[in-house]
């Protein structure tokens, strides 16, 4: 059997729910996140598992953290977890679009497979699915809302957070 915490950070973004499993994290959502589940799913609330998390997430929104290394526990399919992979692959401040990310798998035409797979990636922001954009450039899906993944760009690429 897994257990699960959960603690609520303040990020420029809104509040931010991160969700562990058997003291790894495995989730965060964000206010209104496609995909996301009742809050009954995460446990009870343990603001001590989530030190590292908190400080390398204070670090990224402060403009001084370019790649988290936390451990996480991502659980999908392989073929999810592969596309995540690849997400956290995805240099700061850059973009690949769904197709590039599918010949980086070796499945060249199975960009929508891998849009949907980066649909379903259970920790936005730290694994960056906000990095994933349409082939023209243009902004797609995103499960916290076109205009936080908008945000985020900006943010990244040296815009202004506000």
């Amino acid at each position: 059997m897994t257990a699960k915490r959960h603690t609520v950070l303040d990020s420029p973004y809104g509040p931010l729910t991160l969700v562990a499993t058997d003291g790894v994290l495995s989730n965060l959502y964000m206010v209104g996140q496609r995909h996301r589940p009742s809050d009954e799913t995460f446990g009870d609330r343990d603001d001590s598992l989530f030190d590292e998390a908190a400080d390398q997430l204070e670090a990224y929104f402060g403009g001084e953290l370019k790649e988290f290394t936390l451990e996480l526990s991502l659980r999908g399919t392989p073929f999810q977890c592969s596309v995540w992979d690849q997400l956290r692959r995805i240099p700061y401040g850059e973009t690949r679009s769904y197709g590039d990310l599918a010949d980086a798998l070796g499945s060249p035409g199975a960009s929508r497979a891998v849009g949907l797979a980066n649909g379903k990636n259970p920790i936005g922001i730290i694994v960056p699915c906000h990095r994933v954009v349409g082939a023209d450039g243009s902004l797609t899906g995103y499960g916290g809302g076109l205009d936080r993944k908008k945000r985020l760009l900006d943010f990244e690429s040296g815009g202004a957070l506000f």
